[in-house]
């Protein structure tokens, strides 16, 4: 276990902000989380749980307590099974499961993070989420001071949401356990219709794992979501805003006030969000409310390539940053109806 104090934390986060914390400890094994976690317990001192950074808003003041970097190491796959270390760089992971001729989370390629993170947000792009293949979780309960196994069911996964993320104080993620498919080289059915069109086949196909992959990775460049330290329009969290999800009562309303602002012929995006809901596209909202990529003059930015990731242009602060988030929020509020609500986590500061 390594701990250095008066730590700086903005280089552990893609964003690259944020202050230092009093005390940062990184833990290389299980044990050595546990034990972290627990002194932090036992001593009453707050503590910020740190993967890979990429969901992570932490305050210009930086954090007062201790900031735990899990740094584990351990990827094991036994037929279809797949059990990743919490601290497992989760692109790596995925290529290692495509170059296995496995299949389930190949779209999945790109995501900037940590392995023990994807079960917390219930990370998902391009058509799949990891909800469809977790089997198990092994966490540390705070609560009880043991560790647990929950199954996939008792994760209480939903759209970018997760049992872990509904009571954050409680569960420190150590393993998790996927079932994926072995489909003879082929991926999972495409189910994302940009995916399909930029693979040239039907939504519903199966295509060889080497290309969904290289097809995702393509499409997540294009819009700068494949870190890359020389462009900023990396240096952020990936999406900023999770897409709103609206009883069928608010997307009239919705609808409505989209009639009014673009004209009856426009038509926003609604996707099936369960019994009575619609989900819209933030992107969508963002843009259509003045936000364009690149929109900004400050040291904070809208990204060049996608509207919605905010970006570090190379001096911003948290503040910078979080004042760009208030006025997308508002603007689109404003000319829609709807809020965003902030898909990283933020530490020491809100919106």
């Amino acid at each position: 276990m390594h701990v250095l104090h008066d730590a700086p934390l903005a280089p552990l986060t893609t964003f690259r902000l944020g202050g230092p914390a009093t005390r940062l400890v990184t833990a290389v094994t299980d044990t050595e989380v546990i034990d972290a976690v627990r002194e932090a317990d036992d001593n009453g001192t707050p503590l910020l749980v740190i993967g890979g950074g990429s969901n992570l808003v932490i305050g210009d003041k930086g954090f007062d307590g201790t900031a735990l970097r899990i740094a584990t190491r351990g990827l094991e796959l036994r037929g279809t099974t797949l059990e990743l270390a919490a601290g497992e760089v989760w692109s790596d992971a995925v290529a290692r499961t495509v170059e296995a001729g496995l299949a389930g989370i190949e779209c999945l390629a790109g995501i900037p993070g940590s392995a023990g993170a994807t079960p917390i947000q219930n990370v998902g792009a391009y058509g799949q989420e990891v909800s469809a293949t977790i089997t198990e979780v092994v966490a540390y309960d705070r609560r009880a001071g043991e560790t647990v196994v929950l199954s996939g069911e008792e994760c209480g996964f939903s759209y970018r949401h997760s049992r872990f993320k509904a009571d954050p104080e409680r569960y420190v993620v150590l393993r998790v356990r996927f079932g994926l498919e072995d489909a003879d080289g082929l991926s999972a059915p495409v189910k994302y219709a940009e995916t399909a069109r930029a693979l040239g086949v039907e939504v519903g196909d199966r295509v060889p794992l080497a290309e969904a992959r290289a097809t995702v990775l393509r499409l997540r460049a294009g819009k700068g979501m494949v870190l890359d330290p020389e462009d900023h329009d990396t240096w952020s969290a990936g999406s900023f805003f999770t897409n709103p999800i609206l009883t069928e009562e608010e997307f009239a309303a919705f609808h409505a006030r989209v009639r009014a602002r673009l004209g009856d012929g426009v038509e926003p995006p609604a996707y099936p969000a369960g019994e009575g809901h619609r989900k819209t596209s933030a992107a969508w909202l963002i843009d259509k409310a003045g936000f364009t990529k690149g929109y900004g003059t400050g040291p904070a930015r809208i990204s060049t390539k996608h509207t919605l990731a905010l970006t570090n242009r190379g001096e911003a602060t948290t503040e910078d940053l979080l004042a760009l988030a208030r006025e997308v929020v508002a603007g689109v509020r404003e000319a829609f109806g709807v809020t965003l609500v902030n898909e990283p986590v933020t530490v020491g500061v809100s919106l």
